[in-house]
């Protein structure tokens, strides 16, 4: 069928609710909308679906998240009875519909027999990950877009582990999936189901999940001394992270200024232009308090409270947005060196980071003498370690991190925990406050012991129905150049994590990476640097990342910008 045909199917259908009936009929004569609703289908992906709320086969709405969760229940059945009764526990962020879109899942599953855990209001990504081990469910769906602008909502499944479902079990459902046509005939279950396999969350999962946080603490004396007068700013912006990071900080003793106007399920997210706290402007408003308040550090989580964005002030005076490669090197050297203060450093320590996260993390571990991973960018990669390290107790986790603002301490969670990573901060700051610092101070410490390094990223926006495709036609593209420098700076080593085979440009010796598969090509430079790049599983954006070695700020900046320069003439893009 054609896109016009599968779109007038959808409008004629009996079973089309009215909003969706009306809504469909207001783009009648808008050829290029229709052909983006009903062009395409929403892809499901290891990441699951993330997409722009409407209706239409592509976009995200109940239809779609219905049969999402009818090809999951089909995936649970296949596993037999004990697995449906084990069941699967939905959380939510404040997003529009999402409130919406969990009830949806939940009812589709107790219409298949399967057991629905849901909880009775927003929870963040790190308290449904907990949630589905400490309830022992065999999966987990949490409906969120993480960062993404207002428009956007999502659909994230999570195996047993309470990591994101695997890509070999991604692939089973997928196929269950794509054998669902008709995207209106998913199953409705009766009151008597609904009654009999939909089930709130227990309330000791939270306090649980509190509990296990307060066991991460590590600077009990700095926070008894300093956690009461402390002036630190906080804004959820608006997302599910505002009860339980003030939770969390209210238990340890830890005051924090909360921005009140952010504190709102507002799903229009209208202080900011994106709930993204990575971004200064985002932050905007918890710098303005903490600049009433003489505040040094302001930080905010984003709607799922995966994600930590951190503003610290500096020796001018002025408020500066860290990247998630300082604030990472930050908590990476805090936790360090805690641990061995206390001499309960393990022996067998391990850090993980992805791949294109911040090279400073590797010397900083050298110096603590611990071993340092790598993986592809995906948190359930960091997740799959933790899993393997305590079946096979080779290494101890102690801490991972990506570049784009994801944290995690412990091992309680299995994805990106925006709220210890904030329980950190706040107790980090009480560190540094008790010993005479600024977290700003300890950054330029850490930049005169391992010398200076500059991360950033860059994304190219991709338009239209063939967007992944046209971005991994990018990334292909780039395996068949010949690419032995970038300006001045000279390629030692070619990554191509599509075929997990580095080769070294001088010999031209050939081994392989060692990872799981991903399209991929890394750049690894004769003077340390990187730059990487990769198309992005959850937007339409090509994404670009560069590492930067050199001695001081400036010449870093000086090299980036002779870096960006060369891979602009090199992508054409």
């Amino acid at each position: 069928m054609s896109y016009k045909d599968i779109y007038e199917s959808w409008l004629n259908d009996k079973r089309l609710s009215s909003e969706a009936r009306a809504e469909l009929e207001n783009i009648k004569n808008n050829k290029e909308d229709v052909e983006y609703r009903f062009g395409a289908e929403l892809e499901f992906g290891t990441a699951g679906m993330r997409g722009i709320i409407g209706y239409g086969t592509n976009m995200i709405n109940v239809y779609t998240v219905r049969r999402a969760t009818q090809g999951l229940a089909e995936f649970i059945k296949k596993l037999g009875p004990q697995a449906m009764a084990r069941g699967v526990v939905i959380s939510y962020d404040t997003r529009h519909k999402s409130e919406e879109f969990a009830t949806a899942a939940a009812e589709v599953l107790a219409a298949n027999g399967v057991c629905a855990y849901k909880f009775d209001d927003v929870h963040p990504v790190p308290m449904l990950s907990f949630a589905v081990r400490e309830l022992k469910t065999v999966a987990g769906i949490m409906i969120t877009a993480s960062h993404n602008p207002k428009q956007y909502n999502g659909y994230k499944v999570y195996g047993e582990d309470g990591a994101q479902m695997s890509p070999a079990d991604t692939a089973k459902v997928v196929e269950y999936i794509s054998k669902i046509t008709d995207y209106l005939a998913t199953p409705s279950p009766s009151l008597q189901e609904c009654k009999k396999f939909i089930k709130a969350v227990p309330a000791r999962v939270d306090k649980k999940y509190y509990k296990e946080l307060k066991k991460l603490t590590l600077s009990k004396k700095a926070v008894k001394k300093c956690g009461k007068n402390l002036k630190l700013v906080y804004t959820p912006v608006h997302g599910s992270g505002y009860i339980p990071v003030t939770t969390i900080l209210k238990k340890l003793g830890i005051n924090a200024t909360v921005v009140e106007e952010q504190t709102k399920k507002d799903p229009d997210f209208s202080t900011v232009e994106v709930p993204n706290p990575e971004y200064k402007e985002t932050l905007e408003l918890g710098i303005k308090t903490a600049q009433k308040i003489g505040a040094t550090v302001v930080f905010g989580t984003d709607p799922d409270s995966d994600r930590l964005g951190v503003a610290v002030k500096n020796r001018d005076g002025e408020f500066e947005a860290l990247s998630g490669n300082q604030v990472g090197i930050l908590l990476l050297d805090y936790i360090l060196t805690r641990l061995k203060e206390d001499n309960s450093l393990p022996k067998n320590a391990a850090v993980v980071k992805s791949f294109v996260s911040t090279g400073m993390a590797r010397p900083i571990c050298n110096k603590f003498g611990v071993t340092l991973f790598e993986t592809p960018v995906g948190f359930k990669f960091i997740g799959e370690k933790i899993k393997l390290w305590e079946s096979n107790k080779l290494y101890t986790y102690v801490f991972g991190f990506e570049e784009s603002c994801g944290y995690l301490r412990g091992t309680h969670a299995r994805d990106k925990d925006a709220v210890v990573a904030s329980m950190l901060c706040a107790e980090m700051v009480c560190y540094y406050d008790y010993i005479g610092k600024t977290v700003y101070q300890r950054l330029q410490e850490i930049y005169s012991e391992y010398g200076y390094v500059l991360d950033c990223n860059i994304s190219v926006p991709f338009k239209g129905l063939n967007a992944m495709r046209d971005m991994n036609a990018v990334v292909d593209g780039l395996k068949h150049k010949p690419c032995t420098a970038f300006d001045i700076y000279k390629v030692k080593t070619l990554r191509d994590y599509s075929k997990n085979i580095a080769l070294e440009l001088a010999t031209g010796e050939k081994s392989e990476i060692g990872s799981p598969i991903t399209n991929c090509i890394y750049y690894e430079l004769e003077n340390g640097s990187f730059i990487c790049v990769r198309p992005s599983g959850t937007e339409p954006k090509l994404k670009i990342y560069f590492s930067v070695r050199a001695n001081n700020k400036a010449e870093a900046e000086a090299a980036l910008d002779k870096m960006q320069a060369a891979v602009k003439k090199l992508l054409k893009v």
